[in-house]
């Protein structure tokens, strides 16, 4: 019997070494988008609606907290995506930032700068001057092109939807007196090759919901309109274009910017060819959320794909999976609004009323 049990023992260690042998290893990277909520400099811009951000505005923004939150940022920064993936992450899309200035000041934190970051940004005929940017490092990623695509969008009608007129006391959007045109964030569009594979990256910030969720949904409807022209333009040149397009889109994932207009599916199964897939969805029917209002959570951070990133052909990089970055340092533990991200306020500097969100990108090493 001691003999039966020793040949039982060497079979299954014998086994157990050739499974362990014939694991597959893959390379990583981390994809991630935060909203920075309001990354301004303490410098009074007369160009852009930023007095509240200077020493002497409201927030009493002093170069000391300042400083504060570009460290803060960076710990975040740096941190997302781990322990699955060690390294910080490859591409960092980033919305509410005052200018390119307050990137160069963030990538040359201690710890970013480790990681040599490069940054893409185009200022936005947002009227605070807020725009969108993609950070991302240097050794992994080789841009080719860069553009930022404006959302034209007007008072009466565009694609069939009546719009709201825009207030002039709106932070994010204003109005034309000349064409009646509400101007609003460009969307960021990125291609290049990541060691050596051609992917494109959308980087938004839709409008906001001012005025109301309902009047205001056409805005961001006109936006998922936009965001799937730029995917058919790239996916006509190339069938196979592998595209990711994230950002803080204001609306959730059963929203019908994304729903309709972009048409974003939240099965995996259910996707079309060139169509786009959302793993954000299935976290919202669980309850999770990157930001609340009146207690109600609802995930506006998102990052979904085409379906050639989802096709589990792993010789290239690929869709694997996804998060929602919510450690407990980044919840605020006390007062009214106790759960939720911990942003700036008038006695503490805090993160963003966002969570970021992240996916991952694996190929099989080879």
């Amino acid at each position: 019997m001691k003999i039966l049990r020793w040949i039982v023992m060497l079979v299954f260690l014998f086994l157990h070494q050739m499974g362990f042998s014939q694991q597959k290893s893959y390379r990583i990277h981390t994809v991630a988008f935060y909203n920075f909520e309001n990354l301004f400099d303490t410098i009074n811009n007369p160009n852009t609606n930023d007095d509240e951000w200077t020493p002497q505005g409201a927030q009493r923004w002093t170069s000391k907290k300042y400083q504060q939150k570009l460290e803060n940022l960076t710990r975040v920064l740096t941190e997302i995506g781990k322990p699955e993936n060690s390294n910080s992450p490859t591409f960092i899309g980033c919305s509410e930032i005052e200018n390119r200035g307050v990137l160069e000041d963030l990538i040359q934190q201690p710890k970013m700068a480790l990681q040599d970051y490069g940054i893409i940004h185009f200022d936005s005929p947002d009227k605070r001057g807020i725009d969108v940017a993609l950070l991302y490092q240097n050794k992994y990623f080789q841009p080719i092109s860069y553009a930022n695509i404006p959302l034209r969008i007007y008072k009466k009608e565009t694609q069939n939807h009546e719009l709201v007129t825009a207030s002039e006391d709106d932070d994010e959007v204003f109005q034309s007196n000349f064409d009646n045109r509400v101007f609003t964030r460009d969307q960021l569009l990125v291609t290049g090759f990541l060691e050596g594979e051609e992917i494109h990256i959308i980087v938004n910030h839709w409008p906001s919901r001012s005025g109301g969720e309902k009047k205001s949904s056409p805005y961001r409807e006109a936006a998922g309109l936009l965001n799937r022209k730029i995917i058919d333009s790239l996916q006509k040149i190339n069938s196979n274009a592998k595209v990711i397009t994230m950002g803080d889109l204001n609306d959730g994932p059963f929203d019908k910017s994304i729903k309709k207009s972009l048409g974003a599916k939240g099965n995996k199964q259910e996707v079309p060819e060139f169509g786009i897939y959302n793993p954000f969805e299935e976290m919202a029917k669980k309850g999770l959320g990157t930001i609340a209002f009146r207690d109600s959570w609802d995930i506006f951070d998102q990052i979904m794909v085409t379906q050639s990133l989802i096709k589990n052909d792993f010789s290239s990089y690929q869709y694997w999976k996804s998060g929602i970055y919510n450690k407990s340092y980044l919840i605020q533990t006390s007062g009214q609004y106790k759960g939720y991200p911990k942003r700036h306020s008038a006695i503490e500097v805090g993160f963003s009323d966002h969570f970021p969100v992240y996916i991952y990108l694996i190929k099989q090493a080879k």
